[in-house]
Parts: C-alpha cells; sequence; structure tokens
C-alpha cells in the first residue's frame, strides 16, 4: 500500500490548495484528485445530497486503491466526514479540525472567524469544534456564497469579487476578530484580496496546512510514506446527457484552474 496514491476531491479548484501543500509537505506521495465540476457548488445543497456525493466519488476514490483519502471541502467535512469514516476502511480526513485547531495555537484575543459556505456555516462546523475545544472562544462565522462561483470563473481581481469581500469582511472586522479561518479550500486563492481588505492584522488560518501535516503522520504512524517518485492524476466531472461523467486527463482540470498556478 506504500506507494499507492492519496485521493483528495473537492467541488472544483479549491482542493488544489490542499494538493499544492501535498506536494510542499509529502513530494514523494502520488495523487488522484477529483474535481467535480458538475456538481459545484456544494454550499448551497441539502446534507443528503452532500452525503450522496460524497459516497459517491469516496466509492470512486476506493476503486482506484487509494491509500488515504482527503476531504479538501470544507462543506463535505462539516457535512459528511463523519459518515464516510463510518463507512469505508481506509483513512479519511477532512479539513475542519486541522484548521481549528491551528486558529486556537494563533489567536490571542480568543476571537475567530470564520468565512464559509452557507453548509458550513449552518452546520456550525467550526464554532462547534472550537467551542468544544476551548469554551471561552468568540467564534463569529460569514457565509459567502457568492465566493465560490466567482472564483471558479478564474478572474480573481474581478469588481463583482471585490464588492463580496468587502460585503463579506466587513461584519467580521467589527467584531474585532483577531484570526480568520479560511472555511473553504478555494479562498486561499483569493488570499491577496482579502489581505487587502482587511489588513495584516490578522492571522490568517489556511486548513489545508494543518491537514496535510496530520495526513503525513497518519501515514508515517500506518507505515505508509511512500518511496517511489510521484505520481499526479486529475479526474473531473461534467454533466452530460442527464447523467454525471468523469473525465481523466491532466489538462482538463489545469485548463480551469488557472488561478493555482503561482
Amino acid at each position: 500500500m506504500n506507494n499507492q496514491p492519496i485521493g483528495i476531491f473537492d467541488s472544483g479548484v479549491g482542493g488544489l490548495t490542499v494538493l499544492r501543500e501535498v506536494q510542499k509537505q509529502l513530494p514523494r506521495e502520488s495523487v488522484i484528485y477529483y474535481g467535480d465540476l458538475a456538481r459545484l457548488p456544494y454550499g448551497t445543497k441539502t446534507p443528503d445530497e452532500i452525503i450522496a456525493i460524497n459516497d459517491d466519488i469516496v466509492e470512486y476514490l476506493v476503486s482506484r486503491g487509494v491509500k488515504m483519502i482527503i476531504v479538501a471541502c470544507n462543506t463535505s467535512s462539516a457535512v459528511a466526514l463523519e459518515h464516510s469514516k463510518g463507512k469505508f476502511a481506509i483513512p479519511i480526513i477532512g479539513v475542519i479540525g486541522p484548521g481549528a485547531n491551528t486558529a486556537l495555537a494563533v489567536t490571542q484575543n480568543k476571537k475567530i472567524g470564520v468565512i464559509a459556505t452557507e453548509a458550513t456555516v449552518k452546520a456550525h462546523a467550526y464554532k462547534n469544534i472550537l467551542n468544544s475545544l476551548n469554551p471561552s472562544v468568540e467564534v463569529y462565522e460569514q457565509s459567502c456564497p457568492q465566493f465560490v462561483p466567482l472564483i471558479e470563473k478564474g478572474d480573481l481581481n474581478s469588481a463583482e469579487l471585490r464588492q463580496a469581500v468587502r460585503e463579506y469582511l466587513e461584519p467580521l472586522l467589527q467584531t474585532d476578530v483577531d484570526t480568520l479561518i479560511y472555511g473553504c479550500t478555494h479562498y486561499p486563492l483569493i488570499d491577496g484580496l482579502i489581505r487587502q481588505y482587511a489588513g495584516n492584522k490578522l492571522k490568517y488560518v489556511n486548513p489545508a496546512v494543518g491537514t496535510v501535516n496530520l495526513a503525513g503522520e497518519i501515514l508515517e504512524r500506518e507505515n505508509l510514506l511512500a518511496d517511489t517518485e510521484p505520481q499526479l492524476e486529475f479526474v473531473a466531472s461534467e454533466y452530460k446527457g442527464g447523467k454525471y461523467v468523469r473525465i481523466d486527463g491532466r489538462e482538463l482540470l489545469l485548463r480551469s484552474a488557472p488561478a493555482y498556478q503561482e
């Protein structure tokens, strides 16, 4: 199993921020990245819909022989992670727990802001875990429904996106938070815009960093760290003829993700 790939999935290009961390922290690991372009965004879907989507993608990745799955989506992590962990035998980790732990480690005034999708905010995923770890922490959640569709368009400097940043960040800045969690893997792609508006006094938490660190710890503990040259494969979904189809290929997803380029 050591040299089997890690499976990573998200609703679109946002999970590429997690892939980037895997390449930094675990450079010998092969990856199958699944971008569910056909069904994005997840944040406006019902819990039942999200769980059904999760089952479909996890079953596919398991059939491909992955040794671990990283749910590189906060919405799926909030709604469907425990379901998946109970249903499948391989290690499956999400991004919310690691992100919460990082935020608790860096906050000084114990006021933490979370920007996330509607589904993640409705589930109070970050608030619940943060308060379970430290009941004295004040958590302020802000849903950002326009971010994912606008980011997926690829223009990360559009007037629409700048306006959305102002609209969503202003209420959080008024609460005196000193730490901001990017509660969606798409949001680090607009880190520059967010910092430009909110300033450098905040501590910005990208949960991908802690998530991949946790993945490395699990792989090492289970003696599953790879020792060969890594392979990278992209799988995307599209909607055709009344059904979802999977299309394998490196170029398809990269063409949909210009923002990933350094």
